[in-house]
């Protein structure tokens, strides 16, 4: 058991903890949650003893042994096994059968176990320090964004894991359903304050914004109360007959505990900027091919139509061509084969994890958001830099000395100035906390345009993706259906390459609970049926909608072109053109009016339907 005692914690000027205390309890999975820059990593080197508290203390029990991975990446070995297997126990050094299964769970072909760990990209590198963590059998597992550089088989592998995990951990992570499948308590940081609950991070944040509703009832109504004693007071103080009420109303007073008003607290507020479309099809990419030179091709014969607010997922094994693919569809890259052509109307955008490199050292941040675009002014910069959470002096800071995180945002800022009508979108969840997470799912919902997005974050996926581009089975292909249609359809239990799912860990089989096991799979295949069937009957719904929206923007064109007639036939006295324009204008006011009533009620019926297939999901314990 790891216990955390009266902790405190600040940097310079800015507070990160005060008084923060609670306990790690034996076969605890704990999920450690807050907004970024509120200490969640620090509290993770308070553990590890890279950081001491200003007061309190972390009280680590005699001989208890506590595994994370670092960011230092050193490798001794000549091998990708070898290295791996300096995790081990001592007493089980020369058991490498059980390196071999987490290797093969993280993405390690069997010929990649025998090649140097140098001949990996960063992202598998950093995989090779996970592997050897979890190979060590600690009684303490700590885990900072362990999907961050894993694609959709390696965490759907090392979830499995973590349930079956028979000690302690503590985790930090960005993807909110990850997190809910694999812990059994949360602790959130919040207000400098850590709270400790019993489930998810639903639980955890509903327990949190009662309390907070109680403080601020409580609040006004001590407020109230104060007012009126002091009111009294004031009013009789002179009144010898009610001496005593008043001295007794002054002692209240006095003892009464004045409470602040809680602070606002900063979240990411995220909204792209559409423009117009013009026509049905955006974007058409016809026979792609590419490959590095000197490496295999990665994309063959590869074609997409993009239609207005499509939402295409890129999905599959990292190192696959995902990230290439995405670049291609951006022209970032030219394609050896093959052809892309573009709407006239089309306004591409791109967001690119690893391409921060294009921001200028010494300029600010201000300046990076207001030379993004040229219509963009100074006050609209700084509201931007303030939605990225870099408020008043923040927005003025150095790029140079921002970090990682910060950086990413920047980016996004940038997006966010620009006009687009479609966003091809790398990993954008990665350095951004859970509540910044849920507010971008929000944004590329609302964006009226097309999306493109690689992600291996599944409630993305389940909550937004129309259509998916899949890397499986040594090629690339594209699904005509949602990501819960896919599970349901394919899956992903029969790539030759992918992930050796059926091992979790070195005896997880006899420690996972058959029950639970047959539970959780009938609950996916039981949600699939529902969301395919929801899928299903609202289609015609979704149908009828977008006619009537049609139906309106033509209309609207026309009122355009009457009335700019009517302008020159009113100059002319032409009294039989005028008449017969405003026949046809009353006749499109009508045709306005009357849609939007259609529109309105299948609206209303939509909303219904969804309602009630939500009932049905929520009655399965999950929501989408």
């Amino acid at each position: 058991m790891v216990s955390l005692e009266n902790i405190a914690k600040s940097y310079g000027g800015q507070h990160l903890f005060d008084d923060v205390s609670f306990k790690i309890n034996p076969r605890e999975r704990v999920g450690l949650v807050g907004r970024n820059g509120h200490g969640k990593t620090t509290l993770f080197r308070l553990v590890t003893g890279e950081e001491e508290a200003d007061s309190g203390q972390v009280v680590i029990p005699k001989n208890y042994r506590i595994g994370y991975v670092t960011q230092h990446i050193r490798f001794t070995e000549e091998t990708v096994l070898q290295e791996a297997a300096l995790g081990l126990p001592d007493h089980e050094s020369d058991q490498l059968w059980k390196v071999e299964k987490i290797l093969a769970g993280l993405g390690f072909s069997e010929d990649a176990m025998g090649k140097h760990p140098g001949a990996f990209s960063g992202g598998f590198q950093v995989r090779l320090n996970l592997a050897r963590v979890l190979v060590s059998d600690p009684d303490l597992l700590l885990l900072d964004e362990p999907t961050n550089y894993l694609d959709i088989t390696s965490i759907r592998w090392i979830e499995g894991f973590l349930q079956a995990w028979p000690r302690e951990l503590l985790l930090i992570t960005h993807d909110r359903g990850f997190m809910d499948r694999v812990v059994s308590h949360t602790v959130a940081i919040h207000r400098r304050r850590a709270r400790k609950v019993l489930g998810n991070t639903e639980a955890c944040y509903t327990q949190i914004a009662q309390e907070e509703e109680i403080y601020e009832k409580t609040r006004v109504n001590d407020e109230k109360k104060r007012k009126e004693m002091e009111l009294f007071i004031s009013r009789f103080r002179a009144k010898a007959r009610l001496a005593n009420m008043v001295q007794s109303r002054v002692k209240a007073v006095n003892r009464m505990e004045k409470k602040d008003k809680l602070d606002a607290l900063d979240t990411l507020g995220f909204s792209f900027r559409s423009c117009p479309i013009k026509g049905r099809q955006l974007y058409t990419a016809e026979s792609l091919s590419f490959g590095y030179a000197g490496g295999p091709e990665l994309i063959r014969n590869f074609s997409l139509t993009l239609g207005r607010r499509d939402r295409v997922c890129v999905v599959g094994q990292n190192g696959r061509g995902k990230t290439t693919l995405l670049k291609l569809l951006a022209g970032e890259l030219s394609p050896k084969t093959g052809t892309i052509v573009h709407h006239p109307s089309a306004a591409p955008g791109f967001y690119e994890q690893t391409n921060v490199s294009s921001i200028n050292p010494m300029s600010t941040v201000e300046e990076e958001i207001l030379y993004a675009h040229p219509e963009v002014e100074r006050q609209q910069a700084r509201n931007i830099c303030g939605a990225m959470m870099f408020e008043g002096d923040q927005a003025l800071k150095k790029c140079s000395v921002l970090s990682g995180g910060e950086k990413s945002r920047v980016m996004l800022g940038k997006l966010l100035v620009t006009p687009l009508n479609l966003l091809f979108l790398d990993e954008p969840t990665n350095h951004l906390d859970m509540e910044s997470c849920d507010s971008l799912m929000a944004a590329v919902d609302n964006f009226d345009g097309t999306v493109v997005m690689v992600t291996h974050n599944e409630m993305f996926l389940h909550a937004v993706a129309t259509r998916l581009v899949v890397f499986r089975n040594g090629g690339v292909e594209l699904f005509e259906g949602t990501y819960a249609e896919f599970l349901e359809k394919v899956g992903w239990g029969d790539d030759p390459e992918g992930a050796v799912s059926e091992t979790l860990d070195m005896g997880a089989e006899e420690r996972l609970e058959p029950k639970r096991s047959v539970g959780k799979k009938e609950s996916r295949k039981l949600r699939s049926a529902i969301i395919s069937r929801r899928n299903k009957e609202t289609a015609p719904l979704r149908k009828k909608i977008e006619a009537a929206e049609e139906a309106i923007d033509a209309s609207e064109k026309e009122i355009t072109r009457i009335n700019e007639a009517l302008l020159e036939v009113t100059q002319s006295g032409d009294g039989a053109s005028i008449t017969a324009l405003s026949k046809e204008l009353h006749h499109h006011n009508t045709t306005i009016d009357e849609s939007f009533e259609i529109l309105e009620t299948l609206s209303e019926e939509l909303d219904a339907l969804e309602a009630s297939f939500n009932v049905e999901l929520e009655e399965l314990g999950v929501s989408v």
